[in-house]
C-alpha cells in the first residue's frame, strides 16, 4: 500500500484524508487532510480495524410480510458483516417490542447487540 484516500464520515465536513504507511509513527500511518483529531483516529481505525453499524430487518412472528428494523448498538468489524447477516436471516421475534429492546446479545461474539429501532405493539 503506497497511499490511500478516504473520506472521513465522522462529521458533516467530510474531510478528504490521505493515509500513508509510516513505520516511524506510533500508529504506523501518517494521515493528512483531516481538520480535527477525529479524522486522524478514523483513518487509523479504518486501516487497522474498520467497523460499521449494521442495519437490517428481522421477521415478526405471526405476520407474514412484516419486518422489524434493527441495528447493532456499536460498530462491528466489517469482516463479520456477512456472518451476522446469515444469523439475522433466521431470527423471528414476537411482539410487543419497543425501540431499543435487545433482539440478540453479543451477536456472533462481536460484543455488539442487535437492537430494535421501532416499537411494534
Amino acid at each position: 500500500m503506497g497511499r490511500l484516500e478516504k473520506i472521513c464520515i465522522l462529521c458533516p465536513i467530510g474531510c478528504n484524508l490521505i493515509i500513508e504507511k509510516d513505520p516511524t509513527s506510533k500508529e504506523g500511518y501518517k494521515v493528512s487532510g483531516n481538520r480535527c483529531n477525529r479524522g486522524f483516529q478514523y483513518a487509523i481505525k479504518e486501516m487497522t480495524n474498520p467497523t460499521r453499524v449494521l442495519t437490517s430487518t428481522v421477521r415478526i412472528k405471526g405476520f407474514s410480510n412484516s419486518m422489524l428494523p434493527v441495528r447493532t448498538d456499536v460498530g462491528i468489524p466489517k469482516n463479520k458483516m456477512l456472518q451476522i447477516m446469515d444469523e439475522i436471516r433466521y431470527l423471528e421475534i414476537e411482539t410487543p417490542i419497543n425501540a431499543g429492546d435487545i433482539i440478540a446479545k453479543n451477536i456472533c461474539n462481536t460484543n455488539a447487540n442487535l437492537i430494535a429501532t421501532k416499537s411494534i405493539g
